[in-house]
């Protein structure tokens, strides 16, 4: 990958110093010192041990990150949304395992992203999954291309600064037009499920309500934590399962599947700096259900 970063003053500066604050980590200096990957000032490869005085071109080239043989290549296919030099942003169907386990280690999202790759002729053989969705959710899906991007994002996952909407189809009808959930998540013990327990982790879910009767209520959703089944725990425990959760206790007359849908993603691109946003909309099974409850 390559990227280029423009130092606009004259102010003295190291050049360690400057990649520091473009988030070269430690590690990585230390690897650019031993050969690994190149810097360019102004095109022209330079040493690292200089000072910058001048407004000039820094560009990082580091390789592709190695292919980790590990993980299998399938060649099904997937949805792309998005794709650029440092991301792909995929549509998961449900029913399709995010990343690799136990029990699908061949055609997972992952396994498919790097089998689009290798078809398209894609130097990446190792893509980074940055946000994951359950085997039963739907909707978008942030890859990074290098190991030096995926670092560069983690921040805003981490701080929760990634804006991730969700459509969520909820029994009962919803009163109020827009509410937070709060409520402490933790495992609930020898089981696979979690709840809202006092000694849980803190978890924060905000909704809109989109459409709404006696039945049923579609709700937009934003994560300000993003902890295991937040959605799923927060309105089941608040009366209000998602429809077709057999887990949390939702009713699959209608959907076999929990009837949420990851349809919106906003994030700051950590090197253009521009502010990207993907959408991509409701499945069929959700839709058809919504056309039909609330054709009034």
């Amino acid at each position: 990958m390559k990227v280029t970063w423009q130092k606009e003053d004259t102010r003295q500066q190291t050049l360690k110093s400057f990649l520091r604050k473009q988030g070269v980590s430690q590690r990585l200096y230390g690897k650019l010192k031993k050969g690994y990957g190149q810097v360019l000032i102004d095109g022209q490869k330079t040493k690292l041990a200089i000072l910058l005085d001048r407004p000039v071109a820094v560009t990082l080239k580091l390789p592709a990150d190695a292919a980790e043989e590990n993980v299998a290549v399938s060649h099904a296919p997937i949805e792309v949304i998005h794709e650029d030099e440092f991301w792909l942003v995929v549509n998961k169907p449900a029913g399709l395992t995010s990343v690799p386990g136990p029990s699908n280690s061949t055609d997972t999202l992952v396994n498919r992203v790097k089998g689009y790759l290798i078809e398209q002729g894609s130097a990446v053989k190792a893509p980074r999954i940055i946000t994951r969705l359950d085997r039963y959710t739907s909707g978008l899906v942030l890859f990074s291309k290098h190991s030096f991007a995926q670092a560069q994002i983690a921040s805003q996952v981490e701080s929760h600064r990634m804006d991730k909407r969700y459509f969520a189809l909820v029994q009962g009808q919803i009163a109020r037009e827009h509410g937070f959930i709060e409520g402490p998540i933790a495992r609930v013990p020898d089981d696979v499920k979690y709840q809202i327990t006092s000694d849980g982790r803190f978890a924060k879910s905000e909704y809109w309500l989109d459409k709404s009767n006696a039945e049923l209520s579609l709700v937009q959703v934003k994560l300000h934590t993003g902890r295991t089944h937040q959605i799923r725990v927060h309105f089941s425990e608040n009366g209000h399962p998602l429809l077709g959760d057999k887990l949390y206790g939702g009713e699959r007359t209608l959907i076999a599947r929990q009837a949420l849908h990851a349809g919106k993603l906003g994030f700051t691109d950590p090197f253009t700096k521009k502010y990207l946003e993907f959408s991509c909309p409701i499945p069929p099974d959700m839709q058809l259900i919504i056309d039909k409850e609330f054709r009034n």
